[in-house]
């Protein structure tokens, strides 16, 4: 068998790759680790959901496997160590989600400022508009680029913090992002938007020493992975009322609990990774994952092909995308 896939797929997108490979689709198979286990271990590709795990010993158990895809973005579940040793290729879309995650941070930095009230120079509560704000936004990812655009066509100046991009850089200028560093970003910030990726050096970054000095009144969203942030240090800013409030879209399990510095903390909401969950991002990802395995594998000679779609969503010349 060429192909097991575990994670739903936009019909079109599966009946393209059934054309093309011997494929086999068991969504049940992410409830059952060993017999997930069991069929990954005949296969040359697999899609699998964030929910199943793909450690060192079942990579080890499939001889076969060359790749391996996943819709959504984060790789927590992969061992890509082992992945990588293996000459196991992950495929991830990069950018299919970019255009979701922009317009989730602009609908929360929204109902941020205008649901949590702020004391007004005349002396009363109320909320604030992003038209001349200021935004910073800390990460330079894929979701970066429609987050300027949008911010930029509410009236924000928007800034930006991104560890492993040098100010000279042009893809600043291209983006319409003033770079600046992130001591700055928070001092003059009224909206904070966190897209980082993770990797453990950045453990901790968002600690006393920069969420002590954010602008009074700020707002946070972040799409990144909560071990950016020091939980002491956030509590302190939310329960002294430095920051206004705070949007996680994804946070680690037990932070929240009892006896933990975030339990209780005012003006906290936590999602569980929506930003990037739409019908359009999911389909754009579909494609993209679909034509990268179909790219690894081949088709087998003599395979009946499908007439290829000429809208292409996925941001690839020639790619499959839906109608």
């Amino acid at each position: 068998m060429d192909l097991l896939v575990v994670e739903p797929l936009d019909p079109e997108v599966l009946q393209w790759l059934e054309a093309r490979h011997a494929l086999h689709c068991a969504p049940e198979l992410a409830h059952d680790a060993r017999e997930f286990r069991r069929a990954v271990a005949t296969v040359r590709a697999v899609i699998v959901p964030p929910a199943v795990a793909l450690d060192a010993e079942t990579l080890a158990a499939a001889p076969s496997l060359r790749v391996v895809g996943r819709l959504s973005s984060g790789p927590e579940n992969i061992d890509l160590e082992a992945c990588a040793q293996l000459g196991i290729e992950v495929v991830r879309p990069v950018t299919a989600s970019a255009g979701a995650e922009a317009e989730f941070v602009v609908g929360a930095l929204l109902q941020l400022l205008r649901r949590v009230p702020v004391l007004a120079p005349d002396g009363l509560l109320a909320g604030r508009e992003l038209d001349g704000a200021t935004v910073g936004i800390v990460g330079m990812t894929p979701a970066a680029r429609p987050l300027a655009a949008l911010l930029g066509a509410f009236g924000s100046r928007v800034v930006g913090y991104d560890p492993a991009l040098h100010a000279s850089d042009p893809l600043w200028q291209r983006w319409q992002v003033a770079p600046m560093g992130l001591r700055a970003l928070m001092r003059e910030s009224d909206g904070v938007a966190v897209l980082l990726t993770y990797f453990s050096r950045y453990r901790g970054l968002f600690g006393e020493r920069f969420l002590a000095e954010g602008k009074p009144n700020q707002v946070m969203v972040s799409l990144s992975h909560s071990s950016l942030f020091d939980e002491a240090a956030l509590a302190d800013a939310l329960v002294s009322g430095r920051m206004a409030a705070a949007w996680f879209d994804s946070m680690e399990p037990g932070m929240l609990d009892a006896g933990r510095p975030l339990h209780d903390a005012p003006a906290l909401q936590v999602t569980p990774r929506v930003a990037s969950t739409t019908i359009e991002a999911r389909r754009r990802g579909a494609w993209a994952v679909a034509r990268r395995i179909d790219e690894i594998l081949a088709p087998p000679p003599g395979a009946a092909l499908t007439p290829e779609p000429t809208d292409d969503r996925a941001g690839h010349a020639g790619v499959p995308g839906p109608a």
